[in-house]
């Protein structure tokens, strides 16, 4: 019997189908350490994020009180929602473990970093995932240098693409 072949990304063959990304965080910080949380979501946001992406492109964390936020991200209402929608732009828990959450918020008083949202995904057994980044930001002169530094591998590519012709 033939060997079945691949479909899909790579996220998909180990059961993570992502939902939304922020592309933004990459180019706006240096990703340090990344963190997997759950998120405490309503029924119709759960099927709302099943009929179409969200946006995390402007959103954040914070730590209050010993428990971490979700701030912006806007999951649009349910259509079938009616009265049960709730606002699409509310503050959202964030699952941690104790432990995680102490040494984070250590991290984030201490350095100066920053909790960056980087992607939402449903895991293997089709719950809500937010991957977490504690991210340094980067200064101008920062991202010129990456996106010089792109465009060399982009141009190096493109050589040995037109050689191997």
């Amino acid at each position: 019997m033939p060997a079945k072949k691949a479909t899909g990304s790579a996220d998909a063959r180990r059961g993570k189908k992502i939902i939304s990304r922020n592309r933004v965080a990459h180019h706006d910080y240096e990703i340090l350490d990344t963190y997997e949380a759950g998120i405490e979501l309503t029924g119709t946001e759960v099927k709302s994020l099943r009929e179409r992406p969200s946006q995390i492109k402007d959103s954040f964390c914070i730590i209050r009180q010993r428990e971490v936020w979700l701030v912006g991200m806007h999951i649009h209402p349910y259509s079938n929602g009616g009265v049960w929608n709730v606002d699409p732009d509310r503050r959202r828990r964030l699952l941690l473990h104790r432990r995680e959450i102490d040494s984070l918020d250590g991290r984030l008083r201490t350095k100066g970093l920053a909790l960056v949202p980087l992607e939402i995904y449903f895991d293997e057994h089709n719950r809500v995932k937010l991957l977490l980044g504690v991210g340094r930001g980067k200064k101008n002169y920062d991202k010129r240098a990456d996106m010089a530094q792109r465009q060399v591998n982009r141009d190096i590519e493109r050589a040995l693409k037109e050689r191997n012709r």
